[in-house]
């Protein structure tokens, strides 16, 4: 392990003279890379098509934040449901945070976005037209001469088209698909203020996988200063194994017939693959660090070089620190059982919840300034208003309420029954009158029943105010 800890100063991408470092990483082969490919082209699919995919009529996922409209796994969520919508984001980060404890940063090197689209995607068509990492160094050192302005205009043009289509994808999540689609058969002259709305995401996602790449990852991501707070020596995480690659003398290069074991060398034979192939350009012989991604490249990497050099394979591995040092196997720790115990107990809530939901929510408030109306017969009328919000992709005919709790009437000021459109609200006033003999006080709490034709489809209460002196 190095003793030097002044690398920890700064971060890998900046240089002594506080520079930006380009990081040009060796492209990467190998078992896990294999793996992290069929995950990434899985994950790919699933976030281009599912603003696209229906189910019971609704999109499988989208955040209109706007019309403050989410589905959720086909699921829709309006601003009544806000409460689901917090449960599940706080699930969605005790869940990321379990497996960081348990398995480091795992996250963001199988199954981040930022991670998938620029290594996958962005990082393989560079290597496709600028070669592999000496030749994208010779490239951006040379003069721009007719064979390096054809190299970057074609990538350029390519990591722009491919902006564009993440871009419309992620206007897909926002507005809905339909409305996209509707948008661009119209054309775009009919819709600028979209259209420029999608320039402007274009620009942010070409300058990310064009330009700020690794940086987002490094500096921009919070999660990543998450992971020092919640990693242990428990937490199995992309480690060199510096008690086998150092040896009691230090790690050597390679000599062949050499016996680097009498000599007191350890395994690690220094020849900087491991550096060179890292996607944020650290150091991983350096121990653990916020630039890391477990992103398992230099895995691979140094694994390639074992097996060239008749060493054991394993000397960078998933493994902890207590694994490193004493051997000791993974365990389920208190911590872990924790996290573990407040995410079970967050989903069956939430589960719960979702259960009790109704597909038609009913909400009937006082109308502001108004307490009650005497009439004759000692009856007595309040008003109120009402909001009825269909989160089903049918229309809900036939509306009509009727007092569960007290005998009375409840007149609605424009029509009787009507319907209320899917996914849509409708909205009115109604009044209430009761007698003021079936009253116990001046303030009762009603139960009001929302049917659809002869079905009863919501319940809510409502308190009705009457006068002081009736009681």
């Amino acid at each position: 392990m190095a003793l030097d800890e002044n690398f920890r100063d700064s971060i890998g991408t900046i240089n002594e003279e506080g520079k930006r470092a380009w990081v040009f990483p060796k492209k990467p082969v190998g078992k896990f890379y294999e793996y992290r490919k069929w995950v990434s082209y899985g994950l790919l699919l699933f976030l281009l098509a599912s603003p696209f995919v229906k189910i019971n009529g609704n999109q499988f996922l989208m955040f209109n934040v706007l019309e403050r409209r989410f589905n959720i796994f086909g699921l829709p969520f309006w601003p009544q449901d806000f409460h689901l919508f917090v449960i599940s984001m706080i699930i969605g980060v005790i869940f990321v945070a379990l497996f960081t404890v348990a398995f480091g940063r795992i996250f963001c090197g199988w199954m981040c976005p930022q991670t998938i689209f620029l290594e996958m995607v962005f990082r393989r068509i560079e290597y496709w037209i600028d070669g592999d990492r000496g030749a994208q160094i010779k490239l951006d050192r040379q003069p721009w001469n007719g064979k390096k302005i054809r190299k970057r205009t074609l990538k350029w043009s390519i990591f722009f088209i491919i902006s564009f289509l993440i871009a419309n994808v992620f206007l897909a999540y926002l507005i809905g698909s339909d409305r996209l689609i509707r948008y661009i058969v119209d054309g775009p002259l009919q819709h600028i203020s979209t259209l420029v709305s999608l320039l402007i995401f274009t620009a942010v996602f070409y300058f990310v996988f064009a330009w700020f790449r690794e940086q987002v990852c490094i500096i921009a991501c919070p999660y990543g200063r998450m992971q020092g707070v919640l990693l242990d020596n428990k937490s199995i995480v992309v480690a060199y194994d510096h008690k086998r690659g150092e040896g009691e003398n230090g790690r050597k290069k390679f000599r062949k017939n050499e016996d680097r074991e009498a000599l007191g060398h350890g395994d690690c034979i220094d020849c900087f693959q491991c550096v060179n192939v890292c996607p944020t350009g650290i150091d991983i012989r350096n121990g653990t660090q916020l630039e890391c991604v477990n992103c398992t490249a230099c895995i691979d990497e140094c694994d390639t070089i074992m097996e060239k050099v008749n060493l054991p394979k394993g000397l960078i591995r998933y493994a902890s620190e207590d694994n490193i040092e004493k051997k000791s196997k993974f365990e389920f720790t208190p911590r872990l059982k924790g996290y573990t115990a407040v995410l079970t107990i967050l989903i069956g809530v939430f589960v719960g919840m979702l259960f009790l939901r109704n597909d038609l929510e009913a909400n009937i408030l006082r109308l502001p300034g108004q307490l009650y109306e005497r009439k004759e017969g000692n009856l007595i009328s309040n008003v109120f208003t009402y909001k009825l919000v269909n989160k089903t992709t049918a229309d809900v005919n036939d509306v009509s309420f009727k007092l569960l709790s007290h005998k009375g009437d409840i007149e609605l000021v424009t029509h009787e029954n009507f319907k209320v459109p899917a996914q849509e609200l409708a909205e009115g006033t109604l009044f209430i009158t009761i007698n003021n003999s079936a009253l116990k006080g001046d303030k009762d709490n009603l139960k009001i029943g929302v049917y659809s034709g002869d079905e009863l489809i919501e319940t809510t209460k409502v308190a009705f105010l009457a006068p002081r002196s009736y009681k």
